[in-house]
């Protein structure tokens, strides 16, 4: 098999646009980068695609919050189950991702921690999304803002726990999300950042003042903004209002239009600068697929018009928002350009997963995760590790 190179392409790196350049992939790894003129010959066994006619090609993008796509859910605790959903990411641009958990009892919980951890070492290949880490969400997260995560299996911050379940993970847990308002002498938050595990506020029902003690103790993350947590109040800004205001603070958002008002967007970037603005999806299993009742967490959910809620209560229950359809409703929102499109959905993930030496962006030595998108701004080409993951049908 000969090399791979995306030609005559218009290639976004990371703080600027290069017009008629080149991409040369050998094997995993992108070889080279640079104008057409610069191109090594091509011989007769190397693979050419032709850019002429695309927008851009970025780099793949990273969803570090998602718990399934294509009628499957991390939770199904099956290899089958992984690899659906690490197919069905390329088809929407992305090339990693950190597995999320939901609220599960403990065996549950269990079962599908260790099933990432064999995927991981066994099935962990190029030419799909790459699993490159768990993000947590629940169980130590507090009742008042559960949202749609099963009440019944709800836990108090637990260290032995969470060391029994990042020792079953491989030590591939790189987020978890919780309540530190119940954090007892911070106990588990000392846990997560002696052992380099970003602390996320979410799910919780901290005051204002709780939240910048938190954040003051080394909280450094808050996961889905403005959802699963006290609101602001002029009186009592609570959580929204503390990771607004302290500029240490990374924020995730979801841009599908139903998790909060668009144009909330504004104000987030305002504060805090696009330095600290992580797109997610929190994808459930609905997602790519027609509406209809499904489940998350063993709830039934309806999903109509891109809206995702609990039978039972009514509660938001994750979105069927792609991370392509995210980035084009913020271009529509904010009029962001390509190379801040970019750092919202890649860069920054890169680097808040300390990832960025090998994944981010478009750079030679790093792995030859792309996207090339079509002159309508879907997703045309993805290449998830150096091979040819998602082609859209002409």
């Amino acid at each position: 098999m000969g090399d791979l190179y995306l030609t005559n392409a218009t290639i976004v790196l990371e703080n600027r646009v290069l017009s008629k350049g080149f991409i040369h992939i050998i094997g995993e790894r992108i070889e080279s980068v640079g104008e057409m003129e610069a191109c090594p010959p091509i011989s007769d066994l190397d693979k050419i695609y032709d850019c002429s006619d695309k927008q851009y090609v970025i780099p793949g993008m990273i969803d570090i919050h998602v718990h399934g796509a294509a009628g499957y859910d991390f939770m199904d605790g099956n290899t089958k189950a992984v690899e659906a959903i690490a197919f069905a990411l390329t088809k929407e641009g992305v090339t990693s991702f950190l597995a999320t958990t939901i609220t599960n009892p403990v065996d549950y919980t269990s079962n599908a921690i260790g099933n990432l951890n064999s995927y991981s070492v066994h099935n962990n290949k190029p030419g799909v999304a790459e699993l490159v880490g768990i993000h947590l969400e629940g169980p130590f997260i507090n009742k008042e803002q559960k949202g749609a995560q099963p009440e019944e299996s709800i836990l108090p911050p637990n260290v032995v726990l969470f060391k029994e379940w990042q020792e079953l993970s491989g030590n591939t847990i790189k987020i978890i999300t919780y309540a530190p308002e119940l954090d007892i002498n911070f106990e588990l938050l000392t846990e997560l950042n002696k052992t380099e595990v970003i602390p996320s506020m979410g799910h919780t029902n901290a005051t204002y003042d709780e939240s910048i003690h938190a954040i003051h103790n080394g909280v450094s993350h808050a996961t889905h903004l403005f959802n699963g947590m006290k609101g602001f109040h002029h009186r009592e800004p609570g959580v929204v209002g503390a990771v607004l205001l302290r500029d240490d603070v990374y924020v995730e958002i979801i841009p599908d239009g139903i998790h909060f008002h668009s144009d909330l967007v504004k104000l987030i970037v305002k504060m805090k600068g696009l330095e600290k603005v992580l797109v997610i999806t929190d994808g459930m299993r609905a997602k790519g697929l027609p509406d209809g009742n499904y489940d998350l967490g063993g709830q039934e959910v309806i999903v109509s018009d891109g809206s995702c809620l609990l039978v039972s209560t009514g509660s938001l229950a994750g979105s069927v928002v792609t991370m392509n359809n995210a980035r084009l409703n913020l271009v529509e929102w904010l009029d962001l350009s390509i190379v801040e499109q970019v750092q919202v959905t890649s860069v920054n993930q890169a680097k808040r997963l300390e990832i960025f030496d090998r994944k981010g962006s478009i750079e030679a030595g790093k792995d030859a995760d792309l996207v090339v998108l079509g002159s309508d701004g879907q997703i045309e080409l993805t290449i998830c590790r150096g091979k040819i993951s998602y082609q859209r049908e002409s």
